[in-house]
Formats: structure tokens, C-alpha cells, sequence
């Protein structure tokens, strides 16, 4: 059903998993705001706790996550220290019940399964932690040992996504990752034997040298090992940014038309396979968890992307990590040296962000619905808000060249997602994303 429309597919656009995105975060909203947030959680908040784990054994150039080489034991223990420390800080202000936990990265399995039980069996102490809540991990299959499997069994590990981007050799070598198809065949089966109920697989589009074949064989490769999920992302090339990134060559990138058309196939091989497709990049069986949320109306959107997750603040622990707190995002340090200082100091280590007022909320809440929903009632949004609808009036004049294209459809104030403009969704959102009438062109392609 998707039509290649080249001047749509040419632009850029956040993902939108933060509104205000990360773009708006500024210097001097730090320490004192951090505090001040958490210390609004009440016992009745429903948490989600983030642990950011920044370290890989091995550095793939693809990757625009924070995160180095991990070099040895120490670094990474030392590391460890910290997060206990700021999990001992953050504790004694917040309150509610942690209904999930996710550990990302980076790689989670940097660190060795004593150190994550111990930060495991710190988070149950120092929180409320709900018996059923979500434990989830990102883990990198070439490092992936039998024992680090069984920690996390132990410690009640519900779901794992597993970085496998892409089953193609020749475009492994070209994103400096390699890992054969049979290494992470053999590093499911182990999670599994570990008693770990759910398997996801995250892969990528728009490789350098990634041709549709090589998408359709992933994909063929990737259902055989019955995953509960897989995320399918398009590559975001932005080497201005990440130097790592210049390690691939912009020459062997596919073209606008050959990127487009993987994300199609990708979509229709998957859908083919059994998944159901859920947001824009997201695929899951039908009964699960987050094909339910999608079934329902509860799909929502966060740092971890497309989530079946209601909470009512997200808090990161971590260098670089950020909070999702009432009226306040906010950022700890992002070196890891400076994230250790602040914390052994006896100190919050939040360093930048952005304070969430009503008119952010509201724009926040179209573009969730559209994104999740793929509609959005603008009255009945500014409504419940307390806001007047015609307050976002000039997002429908940049809608119209979408509702010309067969992207979007607009009725009175209700704004539709097209099924043929699905791959655009990000468009469609970010018609009514104030901050993106200065500039979108640090974000990744729209499609």
C-alpha cells in the first residue's frame, strides 16, 4: 500500500520519543530542577526505571548511542559504583512503584552477571518494585555468556531484544559488526534454555551496501527464530555528529527510492510472517504484550520507543540517561567521568533538559496519538487540557500539502493518519512540533 513519494521521503524528522525533543535541551536546567521533580512523585506515581550501561566490548559504527569501549573490568565496575550511588540518591525523593525496569546501553552484558545482580538486587531493595514488574534488557549477542543468562534469569528478567541489525556478511563488514547468523541462533537458544519467556530482535534498513535481497533474507532468517517482537529501524547517518559514523562511506548508502523500498519490504515481509505491525517500525505476534497496548489504545511512546508501558514518570540512571519527570525532561552528564564526580560528590548528576509546559504537553500528547494511534482528536486533546483548539490552528495549514499527497486526512479537527502514509508518520507529527519551524535537518531521514 505505501507510495514512494521522493520530495516526503528526502526530509528529515525527529523520532519523537520526547516531546520537546532531546534538540530543545539547554544548559542551565540541571541539578536543582531534577530534585524539585522527583520530589513531586507521590506513592500512587506508577515509575519506569532506566539503566544506562555505556560501554561495549566491541564499537560498531553504525551505532549514535552513547556508549564506548568498555576496556576492561575496572572501568566498568567503577561505573557500576556509581549507579549505586545515584540509585541511593534518587531513592530518597522519589516515591511510587516501579512497574518496569530496562537496561540499555551501549551493552547491558558489559557487565559481568555479578555486577548486574547486584545493581539488580539494589534497585528491588531501594524501591518499591511490583512482583510482575517488566524486566528488560538489550544485550550484544557476540558477548552474550551462559552465565550472564542465568543472572538475568535469576533476577527475573521478563524480555530481551537482541542487536542483530542485519543477517548479511557483506554488510555486517561494512558496519563493524559482525556476528553469523548461527552465533545468535545459538545465543537465543541459551536465553531461552535460561527460562527468559520473551525474544526480541532489533534490525536495520538503509545499511551501507544493503540491498532488498539482503533485507528479505534477514527477515526469512529472523522469523525461524520466532521472535515475540522485532524493531525494524532505518539507519540514521549523521557523521557531523558521530565520528564513528565515518567509518562508513556515504557512497555505499542505498538512495532515497532503494531505502524506501526495504522499509516497504521489510514491512510486508513481516506482516506476511505472522507479526502485526504496530506503530511505524514496530512488528509483534498477535497476544503480545505490545500488540495488545496497540489493540487497545494504551500504545504509547517513549525513550525505549513504541511501549505498552503507562507510567507516569520514566526515571534514568546512568551517564547520558534521561528522566521523563512531571513537568521536567532532564539529561544526567554525559561523560562518564563527570556522571562519577557529581555522584560521589553526593549529588544529582543532571546537567541539561527542558521544563514541559501546557503547551508542550499538548503538542506532546497530538503527536503521541498520531504516532501510536494513528489519529488524533485535536479538539477533544485541548479539551481535556483545558486549551483552546484553535490554539494549534496553524499546525493545519502545514498538514495540507500531506492531505494533497494522500499522507494525512483532516476532518474538522481530527487528523488521520493514511494507511498509504504510514512510513510519513513522522511528518504528520511533526506538523504540530512548534520547534521544528527552525529546523529539522539534524534529525535522520523521515523514512
Amino acid at each position: 500500500m505505501w507510495t514512494y513519494l521522493p520530495d516526503l521521503a528526502a526530509e528529515n524528522a525527529p523520532r519523537y520519543t520526547s516531546y520537546p525533543t532531546a534538540a530543545e535541551f539547554r544548559d542551565g536546567i540541571g541539578v536543582t530542577d531534577q530534585r524539585a521533580a522527583l520530589a513531586r512523585l507521590t506513592d500512587g506515581s506508577n515509575l519506569g526505571l532506566y539503566v544506562h550501561i555505556p560501554y561495549c566490548e566491541r564499537i560498531c559504527w553504525y551505532c549514535g548511542c552513547n556508549t564506548g569501549k568498555a576496556g576492561g573490568d575496572d572501568r566498568v565496575s567503577r561505573y557500576a559504583d556509581t549507579l549505586l550511588a545515584e540509585i541511593d540518591i534518587v531513592a530518597s525523593l522519589a516515591r511510587g512503584r516501579v512497574s518496569a525496569i530496562h537496561f540499555g546501553g551501549g551493552s547491558p552484558n558489559a557487565l559481568s552477571p555479578e555486577t548486574f545482580s547486584r545493581l539488580m538486587a539494589h534497585l528491588r531493595d531501594r524501591f518499591d518494585v511490583r512482583t510482575d514488574a517488566d524486566i528488560a534488557l538489550e544485550l550484544d549477542p557476540r558477548t552474550l555468556t551462559d552465565a550472564f543468562a542465568a543472572a538475568m534469569a535469576i533476577a527475573g528478567t521478563s524480555r530481551v531484544s537482541i542487536g542483530a541489525q542485519t543477517f548479511a556478511p557483506h554488510v555486517q563488514s561494512r558496519i563493524g559488526r559482525v556476528q553469523p547468523f548461527g552465533l545468535v541462533v545459538d545465543r537465543v537458544a541459551a536465553i531461552r534454555r535460561a527460562g527468559i519467556g520473551q525474544v526480541n530482535l532489533d534490525l536495520m534498513y538503509g545499511l551501507p551496501r544493503q540491498m532488498a535481497v539482503d533485507v528479505a533474507e534477514t527477515i526469512r532468517l529472523t522469523l525461524t527464530l520466532r521472535p515475540d517482537r522485532v524493531a525494524m529501524f532505518g539507519y540514521a547517518h549523521l557523521p557531523g555528529m558521530l565520528a564513528r559514523q565515518r567509518m562508513i562511506r556515504d557512497a555505499e548508502l542505498p538512495g532515497p527510492a532503494e531505502r524506501f523500498a526495504q522499509a516497504r519490504l521489510a514491512h510486508d515481509r513481516l506482516t506476511a510472517g505472522g507479526l502485526i505491525a504496530v506503530g511505524f517500525d514496530h512488528f509483534a505476534r498477535a497476544g503480545e504484550s505490545l500488540a495488545e497496548a496497540a489493540r487497545i489504545g494504551r500504545l504509547r511512546r517513549n525513550f525505549q520507543g513504541f511501549t505498552g508501558d503507562t507510567h507516569d514518570a520514566l526515571i534514568g540512571f546512568g551517564a547520558s540517561a534521561i528522566s521523563e519527570l512531571p513537568g521536567l525532561l532532564v539529561q544526567n552528564e554525559k561523560n562518564a567521568g563527570q556522571y562519577r564526580t557529581k555522584l560521589l560528590g553526593g549529588h544529582l548528576a543532571g546537567s541539561r533538559g527542558v521544563a514541559r509546559g501546557p503547551e508542550d504537553m499538548l503538542r506532546g500528547a497530538v503527536i503521541e496519538q498520531l504516532l501510536c494511534k494513528g489519529v488524533a482528536d485535536i479538539g477533544a486533546i485541548c479539551t481535556a487540557r483545558g486549551m483552546a483548539a484553535s490554539h494549534l490552528d496553524a499546525a493545519f495549514s502545514v498538514l495540507e500539502p500531506l492531505v494533497e499527497a494522500g499522507v494525512a486526512a483532516v476532518d474538522g479537527r481530527m487528523v488521520r493518519v493514511m494507511p498509504n502514509g504510514l512510513p510519513y508518520a513522522r511528518l504528520v507529527a511533526r506538523a504540530f512540533d512548534i520547534y521544528r519551524a527552525r529546523s529539522a535537518s539534524r534529525f535522520s531521514k523521515a523514512v
